[in-house]
């Protein structure tokens, strides 16, 4: 039975756990979530998922939320990915979810989906700061090591790349962080990676010149 991950390119916690299925081989289909036209709002979705969020995985009876939990099945069906330390990748997912992916998200629509003039400028100075603490630690992390929980590839290396493809500027300079950069390299030289954008449906590329006008 092939799943279906509800989910869309521009979301950074949906290509969590897209990436994890790719590479894991599991046969999955994506539906696309039109997050940005009130897809999520609908009383469709939130039958489906109360949080209103994507991704979204179902499969038969099982229909999981957030992207961990979703990433957490996919290792344990498939065997991939788990590591030798269930604590230590669950560590690494929890920070991610905290300090990296859960502040990289807000910051990076702050400062690409909204119109410009509605773009809060102390708020994204705040989130930058609290970001740059957040590469040091992830790159203190990389540096002499290949994975960041294990000495082999984790879901917790899809966790925390999650947002880190993106090309829309948030203020993430992969030149300015040599480990985070080479663990990059070394995840998008993967068989069967695929960049946000190529892996799951919608392009935000001209959403906000649309919205100002």
């Amino acid at each position: 039975m092939t799943a279906r991950l509800w989910c869309f390119g521009r979301s950074g916690h949906s290509y969590k756990a897209a990436l994890t299925m790719e590479l894991s081989g599991y046969g999955w289909q994506p539906v696309f979530v039109d997050f940005f036209g009130g897809a999520a709002r609908s009383g469709d979705y939130q039958a489906l998922n109360e949080m209103a969020e994507a991704p979204v995985f179902r499969e038969g009876d099982l229909t999981l939320t957030q992207s961990s939990v979703i990433q957490l099945h996919v290792a344990g069906r498939t065997g991939r990915f788990q590591g030798r330390d269930a604590n230590e990748v669950l560590r690494w997912m929890f920070w991610d979810n905290h300090k990296l992916s859960g502040q990289i998200g807000t910051l990076r629509f702050l400062m690409n989906f909204l119109p410009e003039a509605k773009r809060p400028a102390e708020v994204i100075r705040f989130l930058q700061g609290r970001m740059r603490a957040s590469y040091q630690v992830l790159d203190r992390r990389l540096t002499g090591r290949d994975w960041i929980a294990d000495d082999q590839l984790t879901i917790a290396d899809f966790t925390c790349c999650g947002y880190l493809y993106y090309p829309e500027p948030f203020g993430f300079d992969r030149a300015e962080w040599p480990a985070i950069d080479a663990w990059l390299a070394r995840i998008s030289a993967l068989p069967g990676w695929k960049h946000p954008y190529d892996l799951m449906p919608g392009n935000p590329s001209d959403r906000a010149p649309k919205e100002e006008t």
